[in-house]
């Protein structure tokens, strides 16, 4: 297995992973479960849990008998701190967890609902301060409401959704006016 110290950001950088944290935000699931709903093998499913529990980006919500045996149920938890004392992603995690991102984008995009209202938006633009910081308000308010409303997949009443958000301040260093 991977180092137990892998980053939180590194986990995530592929894309089942990320999907087993979409996943898991709305529901408490087991590793057969999650191989169920994402239709990969339970092994496959138990080791990414594993690291994605090592990383602290998952915690067993309890555990529950089957056959025999036990299975432990894990749910992630969106809102939490990153554990004390752990390391800030390096700049090679924060590519990686971009390009698993940027990937994951297009398959979202051909699974969309269409005739449905969306929104895909791309801008690189110069705006003042206050403007810049009222779209991070935004954008962190959206996102927290959609991981805050999360239930289990396929609940009734519910639609799947995806927002997928890269926001940050550039640099001046290069193009444009200066």
């Amino acid at each position: 297995m991977e180092d137990d110290r892998i980053s939180g950001l590194r986990a995530t950088a592929h894309p089942l992973r990320l999907q087993m944290l979409s996943l898991l935000t709305g529901a408490e699931l087991s590793a057969a479960e999650v191989a169920r709903e994402l239709d990969v093998t339970q092994a496959n499913a138990s080791y990414h849990l594993r690291l994605l529990h090592a990383a602290g980006l998952l915690e067993v919500a309890g555990e529950e008998s089957v056959r025999g045996g036990r299975a432990k149920k894990y749910r992630h938890r969106w809102d939490a701190e990153r554990p004390q004392g752990s390391p800030p992603a390096s700049e090679d995690e924060r590519l990686a967890y971009a390009r698993v991102l940027a990937d994951a984008i297009p398959r979202r995009l051909a699974e969309r609902e269409r005739g449905q209202r969306s929104q895909l938006t791309d801008a690189e633009l110069w705006v003042e301060p206050p403007v810049w910081e009222r779209v991070l308000d935004l954008v962190t308010e959206a996102s927290r409401l959609l991981h805050a409303s999360a239930r289990p997949p396929r609940t009734e009443g519910t639609v799947r959704a995806s927002l997928s958000v890269a926001a940050f301040r550039m640099s001046n260093e290069n193009g444009g006016a200066r």
